[in-house]
């Protein structure tokens, strides 16, 4: 051991793997790296070496660059690519680490030469340590949010998007802990179905979860109806009575509209927020409970904060984890999985047999905006599915207009957001209304060929929108095999 050591690493027993063709090194290095408590294993950059990856699952690896040639370079790609938890470090012939910067994977440390004056490795095999520590703790959490979304139950909720992907990815990690959650979204978007996912795969599952429209009632209710009141406290007050925070003890309160709640019961809020107790409306003995606060507004309340209307500190309080819910319009590939689950029970529910939708009627409900959103769009299938008379509904079973209300692009596809999919379908269903359904004008406009955007029209069911274009029958069949 060198005689200017003056502490050991901070990581003793850390496997190094030490890969060259050169015994000198490899003698040289060994000795070194097992003389500070590594526990070091040496291989050449061969197949038979990169074998011990898997038996040996070293925390650093030190490949010898000056020996190895291209091969010690593959291995260390090789090695990068097939174990990112581990620490890479390259020795170069060069005194200037930055001369190899080129045959370096990103993320390995270059090393200059071998002369123990000139270089001592530990600090470097330090360093890839800590990188490969941050590496695996990284890789931990993302096995962990894995294996949290994969357990996790959304029962009510359908959604395919990515937007809808990313927040429900989102609440699975959010239900394990004890943060309030503020959830943002239009009216009609599912706030209250979040809100109930929240608790569902939290640890609270087995409490209950309760909730209040804090916009349906007047002041003097609400505060009633939040903490509870004493037997006499207001007149027709004729027995003692649990709030929502009682009711929800060792569970969940979901507050929807939380931004109609008035001045004088945000205070009261704030302080249940700071400090987990309240009284009862009209009582003296003040009461604590454990209870996961879960709000919900369509409004925008940082707006609200600087008209005066709403407190700052209650703001930050329930905005500890924001969760934002896309409209419908934003995720316009789960509109008909939407409408087919609200088909099939508005059907049972009804008694009566319904087989789908019409292509037209598909068209129809991708095509219409949505501004009632989710809601709109369920009392939309359910008012179709009682008043369809042949067992399709069809664009003229939905009461919607048949031109849609006018709306940005936008709005009717948000980029980004939409999938490459959804941008396709978008372009192709818009050129053609603009060309009066002509494919082949379609396609010039698109540079795309003309079999595909034919294939497109009769995949999408847009038929009626090529009507005034060419036939499908002036193409061979051919012509209608999936496009490239």
């Amino acid at each position: 051991m060198h005689d200017n050591d003056s502490r050991m690493p901070e990581t003793v027993e850390a496997r190094i793997l030490l890969v060259s063709s050169d015994p000198d090194h490899v003698r040289h290095h060994v000795d070194r790296l097992s003389g500070v408590g590594y526990v070091v294993r040496a291989c050449g950059p061969d197949a038979d070496g990169f074998s011990l990856f898997d038996q040996f699952d070293p925390q650093v690896t030190v490949v010898d660059l000056s020996a190895g040639g291209a091969d010690a370079v593959d291995f260390l790609e090789r090695g990068r690519r097939s174990y990112p938890a581990c620490g890479f470090l390259g020795l170069t012939e060069s005194a200037q680490p930055a001369a190899m910067a080129e045959v370096l994977p990103a993320g390995a440390i270059a090393a200059p030469p071998h002369e123990p004056e000139a270089s001592d490795l530990v600090p470097l095999v330090e360093r890839a340590l800590e990188r490969s520590r941050a590496n695996r703790e990284a890789a931990r959490f993302k096995n962990r949010a894995e294996t949290i979304l994969s357990q996790a139950r959304f029962d009510e909720i359908i959604g395919s998007h990515p937007s809808m992907q990313g927040l429900l990815k989102k609440v699975a990690q959010v239900a394990q802990t004890r943060a309030n959650v503020l959830i943002l979204g239009e009216s009609g978007t599912g706030k209250e179905l979040i809100a109930a996912s929240l608790h569902q795969n939290s640890k609270r599952h087995g409490a209950r979860f309760i909730k209040l429209n804090c916009a349906a009632l007047s002041e003097s209710v609400l505060e009633s109806e939040l903490f509870g009141h004493e037997k006499g406290a207001f007149t027709g007050a004729l027995n003692r009575r649990e709030g929502r925070f009682e009711q929800a003890n060792g569970g969940t309160l979901f507050l929807d509209e939380i931004s109609e709640v008035p001045p004088a019961v945000q205070i009261k809020l704030l302080r249940f927020l700071q400090e987990r107790e309240f009284e009862r409306v009209g009582g003296n003995e003040t009461l604590k409970v454990d209870v996961r606060i879960v709000a919900a507004t369509n409004k925008d309340l940082m707006h609200l904060v600087n008209e005066g209307r709403f407190r700052e500190d209650l703001y930050y309080r329930l905005n500890v984890v924001r969760i934002a819910v896309p409209p419908l319009r934003a995720r316009p590939s789960d509109v008909l999985r939407l409408a087919d689950h609200f088909l099939r029970r508005a059907a049972a529910e009804n008694e009566v047999e319904v087989l789908g939708f019409t292509e037209r009627a598909k068209t129809l409900l991708i095509d219409y905006p949505w501004p009632g959103n989710v809601r709109e769009l369920q009392n939309t299938v359910e008012q179709a599915v009682v008043l369809s008379e042949t067992g399709w509904v069809d664009a003229d079973d939905l009461p919607i207009a048949t031109e849609p209300p006018a709306v940005s692009a936008s709005l009717k596809l948000i980029v980004p957001g939409a999938t490459l999919a959804e941008i396709e379908r978008y372009a192709i269903t818009e050129t053609l209304k603009a060309v009066g359904g002509s494919t082949t004008r379609a396609a010039e406009i698109l540079g795309i060929s003309r079999r595909t955007v034919q294939y497109r029209v009769r995949e999408w069911g847009l038929a009626h929108l090529s009507q005034l274009g060419e036939s499908e029958s002036d193409l061979p069949p051919g012509d209608f095999d999936p496009p490239d």
